[in-house]
């Protein structure tokens, strides 16, 4: 089997195919400690002993089944973490199973956890404490072999004060008080399906939670559980429409959990429980929900296959769009996506080869190497196979049953075209014209561009048009009445045109902003490619607006690119960095360090 460049564990010795966890959530040290007791099944003979991923986490003690056991401490390495080795008292035969319980805590800067004071939540009496563990960051909360090749089922007892709730990536299965202490109580969890470690997922706080479906309940703190359950009140639809697309849902819940601001990611796929930002659209929503079946059912084997996480869901999460507001949407969200990837192999330089579909890994760190190219290139391929092999109703049968064939498995792209080829056998000859050498292992854009449906990108093509060819005596021609009929997805598209272009002279933007009045504008989306616009033109009044957007809320997509224009901009380089410094301390632990790296502080 083909090694994980992230990970120190052997899958192909030893397998972890259940997890007990039991554990408190400590709000005074920052930390989660209990003991986690894996379920490891010898997969050849003679097998001395097992090696485990961690980052940062203290082990006091470790058994096999009842026995103790000798474990030591590898070398750390800058970004994968230490090796644990733990050595069994006797060796294990092929197939016999045995269960290794550690004692373990995490440590208070935990990559994979952000411990919230009271102050930083909506509610300001209660701390909050949530997880996310991917890409490689489950191992940065307790030992396990931290690679999405190994899938396991787990059940959970969670310790909190009293007066907060725990929520986990799994069906609920109810509480009582802490026996060893009476301000605390115990939540149960359960989850039946085999994950990946990176969906191993845990929430603590004041929740709160409204019923909005047959299998699904909003939880946000309580000043924001009832405008959240509004927002999310597609959920259901969404759901049926997904099923319909690519077949039973099979988590039981879809509950969603909305997040404080500072979530570095638009959503979470943590089965049974969704994470997301406030600052949603309901296509996160939609891209989500797919990942119930591309992702969470069908997993990519190393990161370097991510696209087939990320692609899939893309394609589907667009299918469902296309199914609730007509196929010229899904063209115009499949066109935005081709403007999205051109938008990240410019910044990211198109021999770079983190813009290749299927990455290596070797010694890069995943959270470096992310960014939109396996959602939009992938997605990019797979509609070019689409119209390809027969368009939209075709296609689809291949997802569903590329979906059943893969199923509680982990895989690879080659895995993917053997069973692409298998499907259509009947149109090889097609699919031997495809580049896939290019598509795959080329960096920069894919070697074809697919067909969209323009009918609703016109209008932005032509107003962005209009402002880039525009003179200074041209600007009266500009009304509020250009964009008076244009959607906010419209909006959207027009800004991100113009994103693509040189920096427009900075009289254009300030006219754009008396007769378009943005800055009035709370759709994040459309305001934060206005404000990259703004400081792309180097006007100084924005510079306080885009400062308040990137250090406000925490998503990555957001708050990276914001400090980058601003990093770039003589005249707040020096305000960026001093903002950023302030903000650090309370930022996500990921984000914290890759905006450090943007802003050229830590290298």
């Amino acid at each position: 089997a083909m090694a994980d460049p992230s990970s120190f564990a052997s899958p192909a010795c030893c397998l972890t195919r259940h997890l007990h966890l039991r554990c408190r959530a400590d709000f005074g040290a920052r930390a989660l400690r209990g003991t986690a007791a894996l379920t490891a099944r010898a997969e050849r003979g003679a097998l001395r002993c097992l090696v485990l991923d961690t980052r940062d986490v203290q082990v006091f003690k470790v058994t096999v089944n009842g026995q103790d056991a000798e474990f030591s401490f590898g070398e750390k390495h800058s970004f994968k973490g230490t090796p644990l080795e733990i050595t069994f008292p006797k060796e294990l035969r092929r197939g016999q199973e045995a269960i290794v319980e550690i004692s373990f805590e995490s440590s208070p800067e935990s990559s994979a956890l952000q411990w919230f004071t009271p102050e930083q939540t909506s509610g300001k009496k209660h701390p909050f404490l949530f997880s996310q563990c991917q890409a490689t960051h489950c191992r940065a909360i307790f030992p396990c072999q931290d690679t999405p090749a190994v899938k396991l089922t787990y059940y959970a007892e969670i310790s909190v004060p009293k007066e907060l709730v725990a929520l986990m990536s799994a069906n609920r299965d109810g509480e009582m008080p802490d026996p060893e202490d009476s301000s605390r109580k115990i939540y149960c969890f359960s989850q039946n399906v085999p994950i990946p470690c990176y969906l191993f997922a845990l929430v603590v706080g004041a929740l709160e939670s409204r019923k909005i479906g047959p299998r699904t309940l909003v939880w946000a703190e309580k000043e924001l559980v009832d405008k959240s359950a509004y927002e999310f009140s597609e959920a259901e639809a969404m759901l049926k429409t997904a099923e319909d697309l690519a077949g039973p849902y099979v988590w039981g819940q879809y509950d969603l959990l909305v997040l404080p601001p500072s979530f570095p990611y638009g959503g979470m796929e943590n089965p049974c429980l969704t994470f997301v930002t406030p600052t949603l659209l309901v296509s996160v929503i939609a891209h989500e929900i797919s990942h119930s079946w591309t992702g969470n059912l069908v997993t990519n084997k190393t990161w370097e296959h991510f696209w087939l996480n990320e692609g899939h869901t893309v394609y589907l999460e667009r299918r469902i769009g296309g199914r609730l507001f007509g196929e010229q949407f899904r063209n115009f969200q499949a066109l935005g996506g081709w403007r999205e990837l051109q938008n990240t192999i410019n910044t990211l330089g198109d021999k770079n080869p983190v813009t290749n579909l299927v990455l290596n890994l070797d010694e890069v760190d995943p959270d470096v190497a992310y960014s939109s190219v396996p959602y939009e290139k992938g997605f990019a391929l797979l509609f070019y196979l689409e119209q390809l092999l027969g368009g939209p109703d075709v296609f689809i049968g291949f997802l569903k049953a590329y979906v059943q064939q893969f199923a509680y498995k982990s895989i690879v792209t080659e895995d993917w075209k053997k069973f692409l080829y298998s499907y259509f056998k009947d149109k090889v000859d097609v699919l031997d014209k495809v580049d896939w050498n290019s598509w795959f292992h080329a960096p920069g854009m894919p070697p074809v561009k697919p067909t969209y449906d323009m009918t609703l990108a016109n209008a932005c093509v032509a107003l962005s048009r209009r402002w880039i060819e525009a003179k200074e005596s041209d600007l009266g021609s500009f009304s509020s009445a250009d964009v008076k009929e244009m959607s906010s997805h419209q909006l959207i598209e027009f800004l991100a045109l113009l994103l693509l272009e040189e920096p427009l002279p900075l009289s254009h933007v300030q006219r754009m902003q008396e007769v378009y009045d943005f800055n009035a504008l709370n759709n994040s989306e459309i305001r934060f490619r206005w404000l990259r616009l703004c400081i792309r033109s180097k006007w100084e009044e924005a510079i306080p607006l885009a400062l308040k957007m990137a250090t406000d809320q925490g998503r990555m997509k957001f708050t990276r690119p914001l400090f980058r224009d601003l990093y770039s901009f003589d005249k707040s380089r020096d305000l960026a960095v001093k903002t950023f410094l302030e903000h650090r301390a309370s930022m996500h632990p990921v984000t914290s360090m890759l905006v450090g790296k943007d802003l050229k502080l830590d290298q």
